[in-house]
């Protein structure tokens, strides 16, 4: 190849990066109006990205060259993202609030998995694609599903598909929960540990628990954390599993599993946050931009998606996330009515 061909191959991605990580910022802007409206402010901004990103692959055209800036989004702005949230974790809050807490977050966790992980592949799902929707219901949404994808190696559609199908499923449980609160005869006490033990993500869990009052919201962002809090253990534990399947059998060590970066960035401002105590004048503007950049990803991710993969794969991962979802409150519904006062 030429000196010529090369500096215009360069041109090319330097023009496609910003084309289109602009594209993803600008749907990401249009998101977050969007967010702001009745119904729709529910659903959130990531969500509503994705919704976008589809929508614009479908109906609009999508230069060839910026491909390599909509991949960028999706891919390494995910990542620095999934870093700044973990300026959201209260380590010693969490512990504090008592083995109780900690019980219910890992049964949620337990449950989600068993029962997705379980169902999916049983209704044509792919092992990864059911372990994202699984990931996502029972740890954090959209969050947990872009921690988790790299770990266990996922297609971007099948990462795509996951934070669409939690992202709805949280959306129609959390108008349900507000809906039928008044006929479940459980105290705020009660409904803040059932919302935030059993929803998917944290908005959700904010706009159900509201129904309770402010007594039912505090302990449902505690509880709701806790389960944040687990996503790196279970993202390791993960690894180790994808990581023995992808050898087929082969001889395998944990030393063959690396821990993501991102992950250990995570996990780095969730301590400085917890030992430094930093002031909210610092920790808001670095988690409105996780935020923004966790949604840029997803309307990068959506990009990717197309319609018909979207008709293959989206009804089976609506059926296995809503069982796994229907199971999991259930049970913690029952737990929670029955022996946690």
């Amino acid at each position: 190849m030429s000196s010529r061909s090369l500096t215009l191959t360069q041109g090319n991605q330097g023009l496609g990066l910003i084309q289109g990580v602009a594209l993803t910022a600008v749907l990401t802007l249009v998101a977050r109006q969007l967010a702001m409206l009745p119904l729709l402010n529910i659903m959130g901004s990531m969500i509503l990205a994705i919704l976008l990103g589809i929508a614009w692959r479908s109906f609009m055209a999508v230069p060839v060259t910026a491909e390599v800036g909509i991949n960028y989004a999706g891919q390494k702005v995910l990542r620095y993202g999934i870093i700044l949230m973990g300026l959201r974790l209260d380590i010693p809050r969490i512990i504090a609030a008592g083995p109780r807490v900690l019980a219910l977050d890992v049964l949620a966790i337990t449950v989600a998995m068993a029962v997705i992980t379980f169902l999916g592949p049983k209704m044509g799902l792919s092992k990864k694609l059911a372990t994202l929707i699984a990931a996502g219901t029972g740890i954090c949404g959209a969050a947990a599903i872009a921690a988790v994808a790299p770990v266990v190696r996922s297609r971007d559609d099948e990462t795509a598909v996951a934070v669409a199908v939690v992202a709805l499923l949280g959306t129609l449980f959390s108008i349900t929960y507000t809906l039928v609160h008044p006929l479940l005869n459980l105290t705020p006490y009660q409904y803040g540990l059932f919302s935030g033990s059993s929803l998917h993500e944290l908005a959700h869990v904010i706009a159900a628990a509201q129904a309770g009052g402010s007594a039912s919201t505090d302990i449902a962002i505690l509880v709701k954390l806790g389960r944040v809090s687990l996503l790196v253990p279970v993202a390791l534990i993960l690894g180790a599993v994808f990581a023995r399947l992808d050898n087929q059998g082969a001889a395998w060590s944990w030393r063959q599993i690396q821990v993501p970066w991102f992950i250990l960035g995570f996990l780095a401002l969730s301590s400085l946050n917890t030992l430094a105590h930093l002031p909210s004048a610092v920790t808001e503007p670095l988690l409105q931009a996780g935020v923004f950049l966790l949604t840029m990803a997803m309307a990068g991710l959506g990009l990717n998606v197309s319609p018909g993969m979207l008709k293959r794969v989206g009804a089976r991962g609506l059926g296995a996330g809503l069982i796994g979802s229907l199971i999991l409150s259930l049970t913690l519904g029952l737990i929670i009515g029955l022996w946690i006062n």
